[in-house]
């Protein structure tokens, strides 16, 4: 039997957030190999396109990871300013 994913028994949450995961994966994927790949003579990755791709990994994830901080920051401060709107209209 399979061990795959059965989206069926997934709610549309999670599905939703597996899609935006597989998207992000494929973003990156395509955009470092893109910057990052040059040499297709060769068998084997080299160590320049490796050590490129790592880094572009990395800088990818830092820069989703930051944007992701200052989305919640804003919708923390977004929040509290509802929150402030609301008890001062009682």
């Amino acid at each position: 039997m399979s061990q795959g994913v059965d989206l069926e028994s997934l709610d549309t949450s999670q599905v939703a957030t597996f899609r935006e995961f597989l998207t992000n994966f494929n973003r990156v994927s395509e955009l470092c190999f893109r910057a990052c790949v040059w040499d297709f003579t060769a068998r084997t990755v080299k160590d320049q396109e490796d050590r490129c791709t790592s880094h572009c990994v990395e800088k990818f994830l830092k820069a989703n990871q930051r944007v992701s901080q200052r989305f919640q920051e804003a919708q923390l401060a977004s929040n509290e300013a509802l929150a402030a709107q609301y008890q001062q209209g009682k």
